[in-house]
């Protein structure tokens, strides 16, 4: 009974690891899709692409499934057409929010999203409903380190237009879509960890809540980001 118990904590523990695999890799290849979708799919070209290929490749995932996200994002899979489709709604306590999507079949997308949201307190909106309180942005993620001057002096060169360096383990820096790839790449020569680099929907104000019904926006927030058709996540949550 001792070995039939120790494999069966075995393979609830090997469980747990392909699920949090799992759980990573379909966040390694919507980062892909974003960033080949925003800026093309060579890498060379692309240093967003660049940036989420190599975050990929450093978690192991094959190659094969990197490709596939790129040609996914950029129509190259045969026999396969995809739309982007962009779906706003409310989440509990009012919390606006935004979901980019990219489907081969918006009805499944839909109703899928739907119910999502109505299981978990909130609804799906019109068109135009909360997107107006939102503006795109480039964004790039960066922790800090003692290079964190010349980070900000790159930065101001550059043209970013805000740069939120008051957090505790990381710098946050916001400029115009069109100049994202271009900030990204003088950035770049500083050895440096960049976490992430991709253009987003910024909330213009965002409201703050108690931790308990923080924790409802969140727990429906973990639900949408297990649809597959769902690549991207916005809210006004503070």
């Amino acid at each position: 009974m001792a070995g039939h118990s120790k494999w069966a904590n075995i393979k609830r523990r090997k469980g747990a690891v392909d699920a949090k695999r799992g759980v990573l890799f379909t966040k390694l290849v919507k980062d892909i899709v974003t960033a080949a979708k925003q800026g093309g799919g060579d890498p060379d070209m692309n240093p967003s692409l660049r940036l989420a290929v190599q975050k990929a490749r450093d978690n192991s995932m094959p190659m094969d499934n990197i490709q596939r996200a790129i040609d996914k994002a950029t129509g190259n899979l045969k026999g396969v057409i995809y739309e982007d489709i962009v779906y706003e709604g409310y989440g509990p306590n009012g919390v606006a929010i935004l979901l980019e999507t990219m489907t081969d079949n918006r009805n499944r997308t839909v109703a899928n999203i739907r119910a999502t949201l109505s299981k978990n307190g909130g609804n799906l909106g019109e068109s135009g409903s909360v997107s107006w309180m939102f503006e795109k942005k480039g964004v790039i993620v960066l922790e800090k380190s003692n290079l964190d001057d010349e980070v900000l002096e790159i930065a101001m060169e550059s043209g970013a237009e805000e740069i939120l360096d008051e957090l505790e383990n990381v710098i946050v820096i916001e400029t115009e879509p069109t100049n994202l790839n271009s900030l990204l790449a003088n950035i770049q020569k500083l050895e440096i960890v960049i976490l992430e680099s991709k253009i987003e929907m910024v909330a213009s104000n965002e409201v703050e809540l108690d931790d308990e019904n923080r924790e409802t926006v969140e727990n429906l927030i973990e639900k949408l980001e297990d649809d597959d058709d769902i690549q991207n996540i916005y809210t006004n949550l503070k």
